[in-house]
């Protein structure tokens, strides 16, 4: 797994979310869209779109560091920590970001990393 054992980020399949207040709607949505093609055109403004997570059970941690040193809480979560629960992943893994990394430094930033999983047989 590219995310998990190696920093070759050229090779990672992400998506960005944003959450959003649940009175807006993909009309919203589609309407910011055409407001930022009218004013600049920002790259990939095609890509976005409006979809719900629904995730279902999850495992997750804390993670406390550098954004690239999360690999060995993503291996001891999926090798370790889900088979050994009788569980098995079941979907993408995502991270929620909880500092600001303008204002803190590497050793300190906190991301949420969660798994959603299932039963393993």
């Amino acid at each position: 797994m590219p995310f998990t054992s190696a920093l070759d980020k050229s090779a990672w399949d992400w998506t960005m979310m944003l959450m959003i207040p649940d009175w807006l709607d993909a009309a919203h949505v589609e309407a910011a869209r055409e407001q930022a093609r009218a004013a600049s055109r920002p790259a990939r403004l095609d890509e976005v779109r409006f979809e719900t997570l629904d995730e279902g059970r999850c495992i997750q941690t804390l993670h406390i560091g550098s954004f690239d040193d999360e690999g060995p809480a993503l291996e001891r979560m999926h090798d370790e920590v889900i088979p050994s629960q009788g569980l098995r992943r079941a979907g993408k893994h995502h991270e929620i970001y909880l500092s600001d990394v303008r204002r803190t430094a590497a050793a300190r930033q906190r991301t949420i990393l969660r798994q959603p999983i299932a039963p393993a047989n």
